[in-house]
């Protein structure tokens, strides 16, 4: 039996087609593959976070943004969506695009139980080859649970886990902290 080889597509073509999709794809050295969607907690979630966020920083020298604005990692080729991004000062864009930047400082993924393996390990990895990446939280969608990876040195990160209710992740970044309760306000674990 013969092995079928898959489509390899340039940067090119895929922003040409992401451009006129009507969902969005990652693009992982030359490979195109398709996003699953939200669920309503994911979707709760973010949202809350976002909204903390978006307001602890309004006087502050940050930007938010959600899971539209695309991010290009050139060591690892790879063009992604991540749930949340923070960049202190202003974004740098690729190549002058308004949807894709490439200095995130602080990103932060809902987990979903089809995508946690890759986010806790595949992202987080490629996430790490870019300079001005600091901070990583992971934040569950089933349970109350989260996890901090902060930068301490070259190739060296801290691990912090947070599962109680009344827990707050505190942000290194900015010196913010976001509470659980603010967190999983109208989550409803099934």
């Amino acid at each position: 039996m013969e092995a079928t080889a898959l489509k390899t597509y340039s940067i090119e073509e895929y922003v040409q087609q992401e451009e006129k999709a009507d969902f969005k794809s990652e693009y992982i050295n030359g490979q195109i593959i398709p996003m699953t969607g939200g669920t309503t907690n994911h979707n709760q979630i973010l949202g809350n976070i976002y909204a903390e966020l978006n307001f602890a920083f309004k006087k502050l020298d940050y930007r938010v943004y959600m899971s539209d604005v695309r991010l290009w990692i050139p060591g690892k080729h790879i063009f992604t969506y991540p749930d949340l991004m923070i960049i202190k000062g202003e974004p740098i864009y690729y190549e002058n695009r308004q949807d894709t930047i490439i200095n995130p400082n602080l990103i932060i993924e809902v987990l979903s139980p089809s995508t946690q393996n890759y986010d806790k390990d595949g992202k987080f990895s490629a996430y790490r080859t870019i300079k001005t990446f600091q901070e990583y939280v992971l934040i569950s969608q089933t349970q109350v649970h989260g996890e901090k990876f902060i930068k301490t040195g070259p190739k060296k990160w801290l691990f912090q886990e947070y599962y109680q209710e009344d827990q707050a992740i505190n942000l290194e970044l900015s010196n913010i902290s976001l509470n659980f309760a603010d967190i999983y306000h109208k989550v409803n674990f099934i």
